[in-house]
Parts: C-alpha cells; structure tokens; sequence
C-alpha cells in the first residue's frame, strides 16, 4: 500500500475519533453548539437540533473509520468522500447563506478540516486507481 494511503488512513481515524467526541458532546450538553459553532443565531440552537447534528456527526464518523479500515474500497471511498463535500457545504451555507455561524474558529476548524480531507481523498484517488493492477501483478 502507498505511503500516502497510509497517511490518509491515519487522517481519517483522527477525524472520526473527534467526530465521535462531537457526537458525545451534542448529546450531553447542547449548548456548545451556539458557544462554538452557530454563534450567529444562538436562539435557533435547541437539545433536538443538537441531537440530529450528533447524529450526522455519528454517521459521518462511522462510515470514515470504516473507510480507514478498508480503504480499498472504491464505493466506501467514495461515499466517505461525500460526507466531507456535504460536511464543507453545510458549514459554508450557515456561514454565508443563512448567517447562523460566524467566522470563529469553531466554524473555520471543521471547514479547514473539511476542504484538505477533500484535497487529501481527492489526491489519494490516483494511488487508489493504481494499487489493484499492482497488487494483481504480485499474485501473478
């Protein structure tokens, strides 16, 4: 397996595990979430809200551990790199469509974290494409 594949592997546990945190974090107490996040609008922040945001982060989570376990996977890649492509446009909108999140680090961590786990998945599609003919050549 690639070098690179092995870091983004790394990458997306890291990333799953302070999902997991930020799942725990939405269940017990939901007042974080217009502390840190949607400090544009705090009054549209309530338990249910934070609930289904934990939920979401939970989802997203779970299916990119599973990515970093099987990252061979095409279909799962591609899945896990949909959630952060939904994860960056649903920080961007309530950022600049609907003004409930203010440029605090609260807001601009998840998007950076977003964009280079983009760039990184994006890029590591190359070594995903060529690894297969590889490994089948050794076999042979």
């Amino acid at each position: 397996m690639s070098r690179f594949l092995n870091v983004l592997r790394s990458w997306l546990v890291m990333v799953s595990i302070i999902a997991m945190g930020n799942t725990l974090q939405s269940f017990r107490d939901h007042t974080f979430l217009y502390e840190k996040l949607y400090t544009g609008k705090p009054n549209l922040v309530n338990g249910l809200q934070a609930r289904t945001f934990g939920i979401w982060t939970l989802l997203s989570s779970v299916i990119r551990c599973l990515c970093a376990i099987d990252i061979h996977n095409k279909t799962l890649y591609h899945i896990t790199l949909w959630t952060f492509l939904l994860a960056l446009g649903h920080f961007l909108s309530e950022l600049f469509v609907y003004g409930t999140a203010a440029p605090t680090i609260g807001v601009l961590a998840p998007l950076m974290v977003a964009s280079f786990s983009i760039l990184g998945m994006l890029f590591g599609l190359r070594y995903l494409e060529v690894e297969p003919v590889s490994r089948q050549k050794k076999r042979n």
